[in-house]
């Protein structure tokens, strides 16, 4: 789709095939890592520092960790569709069968380890699971594929804004007690890769060019009139 210059108006990007290579291969060392499935020293120390949060935290930690249910690009669909971001909404749509597939079928297939409650000793379980396959963080694909898909769409804090809540989503599902770090840094790693492949698969918008534009030359045209005025003269 084209401009009216003739310019496109969506692109496709090579970093966005470099990402998603890049975030695939963090997925693949995280999976060689719990491969064991167990849940390592360094690791579950990690765990219990975030885990050992004050419970006053529960609520609004609750509340984040519902950015990244299954529902949630569906849900962003809506707004971006009614803003003709037509693009976007349909990587948004795509985002929830590509997790189904990918995380569920794919790497929970491949990489099985357990959540903290069979996992690590004395681990705190705020309304989540206690048994249950745990790599990686379902969580954590979707929110961070979100965050992938609307990053061209925006600027400044509002790119600081969606990815800080991506992160705390995590870190939720930590304090939670529904998984340990490597499951959501994994689930992380997936979801930027799913995202980059719908980027590149879709278009993100393409740059604006006005800045390029040539300024008006008003400096030549005040030397014309002050010619004129002295002609006249």
């Amino acid at each position: 789709m084209t401009g009216s210059a003739g310019t496109p108006r969506h692109r496709r990007r090579a970093a966005d095939g470099a990402v998603a290579a890049a975030a695939a291969l963090v997925a693949v060392l995280c999976s060689l890592a719990v491969a064991s499935g167990e849940v390592g020293p360094a690791e579950a120390a990690v765990f219990r520092v975030v885990n050992g949060w004050p419970d006053a935290l529960q609520g609004p930690l609750w509340l984040l960790q519902l950015l990244g249910v299954l529902g949630m690009p569906l849900l962003l669909a809506v707004p971006a569709l009614a803003v003709g971001r037509l693009r976007l909404a349909l990587a948004l749509v795509a985002l929830v069968p590509l997790k189904l597939l990918v995380h569920g079928e794919l790497v929970k297939a491949l990489v099985q380890r357990s959540r903290p409650g069979s996992t690590i000793e004395d681990a705190v379980l705020r309304d989540v699971p206690s048994a249950g396959i745990a790599y990686p963080s379902g969580h954590a694909v979707v929110a961070f594929g979100v965050v992938v898909l609307l990053w061209p769409y925006l600027r400044g804090r509002w790119r600081a804004a969606v990815l800080a809540l991506a992160v705390l989503n995590s870190v939720a599902r930590v304090y939670l007690g529904a998984h340990a770090p490597l499951d959501v840094v994994g689930g992380a790693a997936v979801g930027v890769c799913l995202g980059a492949v719908l980027c590149l698969a879709v278009g993100v918008p393409a740059r604006q060019a006005c800045s390029t534009a040539a300024p008006p030359k008003r400096p030549a045209a005040r030397s014309a009139r002050a010619r004129g005025a002295s002609s006249i003269e």
